[in-house]
């Protein structure tokens, strides 16, 4: 049974709007996500980073979202990396991947890490209740370091005046000590000044990794970097690196696959691995010619 400290030190999410309404703030905790795509991907120490960034941000981006409402977002660059993919939703589910998990950057030639993703585009998509399609938006990358690029986003593709932090810290063993993001976004009617000097408190501020090493709690930093205004708490939850993908699914889908494929494995059986969780399913080959059985009866 954990403590109160543990408790509160778990990753999780809160959000806030200041008593005016016109300026909202998000604060996301995402060590053990970060820990936990690293562990399932043997990401290298890049990949940490970016894909770390990554999904932090996503969660950021989909704490406006309802229910299962959920985003997808892509970085996509001619850079060792090839591309990280992060979909996400609103009650703090969150997964992703990169395409290369193993590339590392020559660091005695750089150390610019907007080098692994390169030249490239950011796609985003908004999955909404009552919308037959998803919403979409894509925009260059600025940096390739996801800071930026998201930042970017929210400008060109929402409008959203936009102040966003999110770091994944690194100690000397090349472990993760601690992750996280927070987004501030200012709301139609927000004054300049406080924009101004709401993007200075964020500039100013430690790297929220030693922050959270402080044993700052998101609420701290939350109304510490909203200062001189006052917030109120609107929402918080739990967050965690989840994929609801499964053996069924993937048996599911093998059953859409051509004939002639699946005669290819009917001997072998199969190895299929979720991309975005790295989990293995095994389909023996006696269920592969099921499959088979079944897709000729339904030729007939």
């Amino acid at each position: 049974m954990i403590n109160k400290e543990e408790f509160l030190k778990k990753d999780r999410l809160i959000k806030g709007i200041t008593s005016d309404g016109h300026i909202k703030i998000t604060v996301v905790k995402s060590t053990d996500v970060v820990k936990e795509a690293k562990r399932r991907h043997n990401l290298s120490l890049l990949n940490t980073i970016l894909l770390g960034r990554s999904l932090t941000g996503g969660m950021l981006l989909a704490s406006n979202l309802k229910g299962e409402e959920r985003i997808n977002m892509r970085l996509e660059g001619n850079g060792p990396i090839g591309h990280l993919s992060v979909e996400a939703t609103s009650n703090g589910e969150i997964r992703g991947y990169s395409m290369h998990p193993e590339v590392e950057l020559d660091y005695d030639q750089t150390d610019n890490i907007g080098e692994g993703l390169g030249v490239g585009v950011l796609s985003f998509s908004k999955v909404l209740y009552n919308e037959a399609q998803p919403i979409t938006g894509t925009v260059e990358l600025i940096k390739g370091d996801v800071n930026s690029d998201i930042a970017h986003y929210l400008m060109q593709s929402e409008q959203v005046p936009s102040a966003i932090s999110i770091d994944v810290g690194i100690d000397e063993n090349g472990e993760v000590t601690e992750a996280g993001g927070l987004l501030i976004q200012a709301m139609p009617g927000a004054d300049d000044s406080i924009k101004t000097q709401l993007e200075d408190n964020v500039k100013s501020m430690l790297p929220l990794p030693v922050r959270f090493q402080q044993d700052e709690y998101i609420d701290d930093i939350m109304h510490s970097v909203m200062k001189p205004m006052s917030v109120k708490e609107l929402d918080r939850y739990p967050v965690h690196f989840f994929c609801r993908c499964n053996r069924k699914r993937f048996k599911n889908a093998l059953a859409l696959v051509s004939l002639e494929d699946l005669e290819e494995m009917k001997d072998d059986g199969q190895e299929l691995v979720c991309h975005f969780c790295g989990e293995r399913y095994n389909v023996s080959r006696d269920e592969i010619r099921k499959i088979i059985s079944d897709a000729k009866v339904r030729m007939n």
